[in-house]
Order: C-alpha cells, then structure tokens, then sequence
C-alpha cells in the first residue's frame, strides 16, 4: 500500500477543490516520523482515521486523534509524525473557497489548526472518519456539494478573480496593477483577501512562487538545474534572493533538499 496517494474530483467540483489526497498507515505497525509538508497556498480539511498524528506548524503543535480537523494557510513547512494503524484524508480546498463562506474571519488564522465537529461540515451525507472510510464514496460527497456551489455561485467573487489574475500574470503581478484592473482600491482587495485567507496577496504571490520553485528543483533535478537559473526561471531578483526566501520557509539550504523527506505532488499527465 502507497503511503501517499491522489485522487482527483470533477471538472465543476475542481473550481473549489484542487484534490484529496491521503497519508496512510493503516496497516503500519510501526510509527513514520520527521515527514514535511509545504505551504501551497490551499487549505486543508483533514480526516484523521484510527489512531492519531502529531503535526507541528510553526506556531505549535499539535496532537490529532481521530476526528476532522480544518487547516488554515501555511506559511512555513509543517513536521508530520503519523501512528500505525492511522490514515488521513485531506480535502485540498482552493484559496478562495473559504471566501464563498462570508460568516468567517480568517484574518489572523494561519500556521493553525483547529478540530470540527462533524456537525460544522456543509455537506448533506455524513462522512465516515474511520479506518473503514470509502475514499470512492468520500468523493462522491464532495463532487455532489461542490458541484451545486458551482452552479449557485456562477459568478466569481473578488477574491476569486485575485487569484485567478495573479494566476494568468504567472505571480508577476503587483497589488497596485491588481486593483487597476478590478477598478478596486489596494486598501479593499487587502482587507477582503485577508479576511478569507488570512494571507496578504504578496505573502499569497511568494508561496506560489515558491513552490514553483520547488516543483522545478524535484522534476527537472537540481543537477541538471543550477540556482542561479531556478532563480531567474521564477523571477527571482537574484540567486541570493531565491536562497534567503528558501531559507525563510524552509529552514534549510537549496543544496540540502532532500526532496525523499517531503509529501510532494504529484506531477498530473
């Protein structure tokens, strides 16, 4: 059995969802340790089936028995430590998915994650978090809900077409221009950004940046790939400016990725 693995939702549901993916040690009888995980600018709904997992951000850490549990923006890389007998689940949301629920300030949840009750999910059919959980019947749920919010909400809100113009300008975009082509105020499109993301757009612009970053390094190899051209392939200023930002989220050096030590995604056909 795979211990990482991806499964993908519908061309509707994929507005909201990018993909569900799961770490699984069901049938470990032994504790996997010291695995990272990096920001992507996602987040994450996370089902924790049979035992637990001990996750550390960089703000704190924390113990997961089994249960549901909603993980904000990631600043920084986060430590995962997952017991035998144990499989998480998680729903990758899109960035602006949260946005569609208007009631929550994310204004100051990142690097966090709290615990839901089953009761707090939107979705109509109740989702199994035991080890015995249908991952086909898991999807099921989640295309049929978000695939309605698709239809309800046709039209995309601002938070949506942020990211779907810093998208298209490939992150080489500034705020400034952002607003000038919304026809919108940098001080509103701030406000409502960090509101349902808890990020700044130019903390947003720098992960997806970054992980570009990163993709490149692990599917081209940094041995047919120097930094100075990671750096300036990603518009960089320099290759010390690509280090120290490597640095900052990963506490380590671009020579000393270890790409085996990461859950990473995998590269779709």
């Amino acid at each position: 059995m795979n211990l990482y693995s991806e499964y993908y939702v519908s061309e509707n549901c994929e507005r909201f969802v990018n993909k569900i993916w799961c770490l699984d040690n069901s049938i470990g009888e032994s504790l996997i340790e010291n695995k990272l995980v990096l920001p992507n600018g996602c987040f994450n709904l996370a089902i924790v089936s049979g035992n637990s997992i001990e996750v550390h951000t960089s703000k704190q850490k924390y113990e997961m028995p089994e249960g549901f549990y909603f993980c904000s923006q990631m600043t920084n890389k986060v430590l995962v430590h997952i017991q035998p007998k144990t499989k998480v689940t998680i729903i990758q949301l899109h960035t602006w998915t949260l946005s569609m629920f208007p009631n929550y300030d994310l204004s100051n949840f990142t690097d966090s994650i709290i615990r839901i009750n089953k009761n707090e999910l939107p979705f109509k059919h109740e989702i199994n978090c035991g080890l015995n959980g249908n991952i086909l019947v898991l999807l099921d749920i989640i295309n049929t809900y978000f695939e309605g919010l698709n239809t309800s909400h046709s039209n995309k809100n601002l938070v949506e077409r942020i990211c779907e113009i810093i998208k298209i300008h490939n992150e080489e975009i500034t705020v400034s221009e952002i607003g000038n082509i919304l026809n919108v105020s940098q001080r509103l499109l701030q406000i409502k950004f960090k509101t349902a993301t808890g990020l700044t757009i130019k903390k947003y612009i720098q992960i997806l940046k970054f992980r570009k970053s990163i993709d490149q390094m692990v599917n081209i190899g940094l041995e047919k790939l120097n930094l100075t051209e990671i750096a300036l392939y990603n518009k960089y200023f320099d290759q010390s400016h690509f280090i120290k930002q490597f640095k900052d989220v990963m506490k380590t050096t671009p020579k000393t990725f270890n790409s085996s030590s990461y859950f990473l995604s995998k590269k779709r056909e």
